[in-house]
């Protein structure tokens, strides 16, 4: 099976932005992270909000460098802020620990990389990051 290739990354975000449609949501920006954070792709669409990037990078870079969906770390912000500060600063700004970063697996569970979206409701941003996921046959934990 394929990795996380530009194919596969271009397929995450057209379905992402798909779902958005079918769901009737506000314009989305969509960023796919390989393991070590690096941008693999990023696609925001017309009137999406200007700061749509950095909130979608922060997302997924939150899931991918703890491992965990970014839903998970928005849970332990409520209960340490201390940690969340301090990782966003290690993390130079790139640390949005709020629902909407999903990790990208493979089919024997091994972490690929994340997606991250904003535009609509945190919950509906997971929705799309986890239908592009998917149609890009990999497996998601949102």
């Amino acid at each position: 099976m394929a990795g996380l290739n530009l194919a596969k990354c271009r397929k995450i975000v057209r379905a992402a932005f798909a779902k958005g449609k079918e769901l009737d949501m506000q314009p989305l920006s969509v960023v796919v992270l390989d393991t070590g954070g690096n941008v693999l792709a990023f696609e925001k669409q017309d009137g999406a909000a200007p700061g749509g990037f950095h909130v979608a990078d922060g997302k997924a870079n939150a899931a991918v460098k703890m491992g965990v969906p970014s839903s998970k770390m928005m849970e332990r912000a409520e209960q340490q802020v201390y940690l969340t500060d301090a990782l966003n600063g290690a993390y130079g700004g790139r640390f949005v620990p709020v629902p909407g970063g999903v990790l990208v697996k493979d089919k024997k569970g091994a972490i690929m990389g994340a997606v991250g979206v904003s535009g609509d409701t945190s919950e509906n941003d997971v929705l799309c990051a986890i239908a592009g996921i998917e149609a890009a046959t990999f497996t998601a934990e949102g």
